[in-house]
């Protein structure tokens, strides 16, 4: 049975964590390994792969298959297109400093993106939290305009209440005092 590069999972319930690993392809996914090429994290934005990229285009020259995922994860990091040129070097098509030239090439503008996407995630998350800061300040102003114009209404209301009891204060006093000057002649 060949040997297969694949993940093995570690970490918690819903938090996944995985290493990318040489196994027997008999073995249990999370059993033997023959050996560790690295890990990778997909709960980061964009996701944290570290990879001994020489071990991996060695063991892909000696066979190993990947998986699926490890597939794309090696692509993502150019291990494949690495393995390609070197394949072309071998076959005397071109020169090790070329096929190291257009690696470099490809490197830096997969770099380039990389840095683009981590950039306009951060952009865009400090433009989400300005945006919800913005929403609570026009909130709480409306909320506390709304307990203002309350307190003017009940404090209006106790004014009102206040010339009401005066007034009506006023108008027992008037008629208590007309009755009693007439008793008092």
């Amino acid at each position: 049975m060949p040997a297969r590069m694949r993940l093995q999972r570690h970490g918690k319930k819903n938090q996944p964590f995985y290493h990318i690993v040489v196994a027997d392809g008999r073995a249990p996914r999370d059993g033997r390994f023959i050996e560790k090429l690295g890990t990778y994290n997909p709960l980061t934005n964009p996701a944290t792969i570290v990879l001994n990229e020489e071990k991996a285009v060695q063991w892909l020259k000696n066979g190993a298959q990947p998986s699926d995922t490890v597939r794309r994860i090696l692509s993502y990091k150019g291990v494949l297109l690495r393995r390609h040129l070197q394949i072309g070097v071998e076959k005397g098509a071109i020169t090790q400093a070329q096929a190291d030239a257009k690696f470099n090439e490809w490197k830096q503008a997969k770099d380039a993106k990389i840095a683009n996407v981590k950039s306009s995630a951060e952009s865009e998350a400090r433009n989400t939290a300005k945006a919800r800061m913005e929403a609570e300040r026009k909130h709480n102003e409306a909320k506390a305009e709304a307990v203002a114009a309350k307190l003017r209404a009940k404090a209006e209301a106790e004014a009102a209440a206040k010339a009401e009891a005066a007034e009506a204060a006023a108008t027992e006093e008037a008629p208590a005092e007309s009755t009693e000057a007439p008793a008092a002649e």
